[in-house]
């Protein structure tokens, strides 16, 4: 266990070469050091403690260790997915990589805690346009690094939970201390160096098509970018109550639920419609982990056709995952015998329900 008193002994021959260590000990309060001591054994682990927000401190180091503490914010490191990659090279298989990151909520309570409202609300209006959306877009992005070198970026839960996943890591836990979200995880697999992350309005998910075709369904963004990267890890949390969309779901931003309340989110999916990838009426596109879900024959069933803009759930609400299943196999079924009828009839239903019973993709 690493006590407060030995800190600095422990964060001077555990820091890589070029990281002020003077200020480690000054960081490392009581309460941080109570959430890191849960996953870590100082006495049993290799591991290294250090404050950079830049991957060539972190290529000092010469041997793979079981433990790599950063006390720096990642919201100050430009090239983060790298910084990430770096940090599972230098893991050993099931490693720990514990950080840090204020995150939006964070950030906008610091400011209004700081400032009367009538500064806070223009300031963070302000600080969000410039430090969240300008290093999103590519006609601002390099203007932006430019300026700032990636330094107090904005970033959310969300993103930044999900770029660890991408980069071969798996969430173990995170809590809220002093204004910042610390997280642990696990090296579980190489990265995945996604060389195309979606950012912008408009984005493409890879879907489940046709014959267990993948498809990409175009959409308008409502969650947080690298959003499903973390599908996996908000099922086995939080599990789903429709058997379509899930609870407590921190990847969806304030204005994409709007967006989905007004179905905005599904105009794009026009675009497969025309390219021959959907047909109107259908079982929803589902992602390669949602698909693994369902029973075999369900699955083998549900590739034989094409899916849909609008699902069968949509008719018939359900209620769990069992129920949404069996809607689903129900009007397989019926499509089977029938499609002409079977599709007439579950759009006018599907209709009704949304014009009048004010169903919604929530």
């Amino acid at each position: 266990m690493l006590h407060l008193e030995t800190a600095s002994n422990i964060t001077k021959r555990t820091a890589a070469p070029g990281i002020n260590v003077q200020k480690l000990p000054t960081i490392l309060k009581k309460e941080i050091l109570d959430f890191i001591n849960q996953f870590v054994d100082f006495d049993a682990d290799s591991f290294k403690i250090v404050e950079t927000s830049s991957r060539l401190n972190i290529e000092f180091i010469e041997e793979k260790i079981d433990c790599f503490i950063n006390l720096r914010k990642v919201n100050d490191i430009r090239f983060l997915n790298k910084f990430f990659e770096t940090v599972n090279e230098k893991l050993n298989n099931k490693g720990i990589f514990i950080g840090c990151v204020e995150t939006i909520e964070d950030r906008k309570q610091r400011i209004f805690n700081k400032h009367h409202p009538i500064v806070a609300v223009p300031f963070y209006a302000i600080d969000f346009v410039y430090k969240r959306i300008f290093p999103k877009f590519k006609l601002t992005k390099k203007l932006y690094f430019s300026i700032t070198q990636g330094k107090n970026r904005v970033l959310s839960k969300a993103e930044t939970l999900g770029r660890l996943v991408s980069c071969g890591f798996e969430i173990i836990e995170y809590n809220e201390i002093k204004g910042l979200l610390y997280f642990v995880c696990r090296k579980k697999s190489e990265p995945l160096f996604d060389l195309n992350p979606s950012y912008g309005p408009l984005f493409k998910m890879k879907r489940v098509g046709r014959n267990g075709k993948m498809i990409y369904v175009y959409k308008v963004r409502t969650m947080h970018p690298y959003a499903e990267y973390m599908q996996k890890f908000i099922y086995d949390i939080y599990g789903t109550t429709d058997g379509v969309k899930f609870d407590n779901d921190f990847r969806v931003t304030s204005w994409g639920r709007f967006m989905r309340r007004i179905w905005i989110d599904e105009l794009p999916q026009l675009v497969n419609l025309v390219k021959g990838e959907l047909k109107i009426v259908g079982v929803r596109p589902l992602s390669m982990h949602k698909f693994s879900i369902y029973p075999p024959h369900l699955q083998k069933k549900r590739v034989k056709y094409k899916p849909g803009l609008i699902p069968p759930t949509y008719v018939e609400i359900p209620k769990s995952v069992e129920e949404m299943m069996s809607i689903e196999e129900k009007y397989l079924d019926a499509y089977e015998k029938n499609p002409f009828v079977t599709d007439w009839k579950y759009f006018w239903r599907a209709l009704n329900n949304i014009l009048f019973k004010r169903v919604r993709s929530s």
